[in-house]
């Protein structure tokens, strides 16, 4: 449909600093905004589940998998971002927590099955 049949087209809220604001006026708005963020985050999930899968042939054994330093040093990253965009760092810290522990335990089954094909 065309501006001239709809009517002028609404201007972008913006914030105080002249950025365009993205908060939804009404529930269906945030709806849909989060469905599309979590859409992306899915994308994002998927490319980063390759790359664990990936990780698993570079480690020696179960202890390298599990990398208890490494984990320290991606929550300690995720609050610190946290803090940088305006996320509460228990947020952070609790879905950095869940979603590595899921891929840890997915690496940890790539990284067996890896070595049940290496010895049979």
């Amino acid at each position: 449909m065309s501006e001239a049949a709809s009517g002028p087209a609404t201007p972008p809220r913006r914030h105080a600093d002249g950025a365009e604001s993205d908060t939804p006026t009404s529930l269906a708005e945030i709806r849909a905004a989060i469905d599309a963020i979590d859409a992306e985050l899915t994308v994002l999930l998927a490319r980063r589940q390759r790359l664990v899968k990936a990780a698993a042939s570079f480690k020696a054994d179960e202890r390298a998998v599990r990398a208890p330093g490494r984990v320290e040093e991606v929550l300690a990253a995720a609050r610190r971002r946290a803090l940088e965009h305006g996320l509460a760092t228990e947020v952070a810290e609790a879905v950095w927590s869940a979603m590595v522990g899921a891929f840890i335990d997915l690496e940890l089954r790539e990284h067996r099955a890896a070595e049940r094909r290496a010895s049979g």
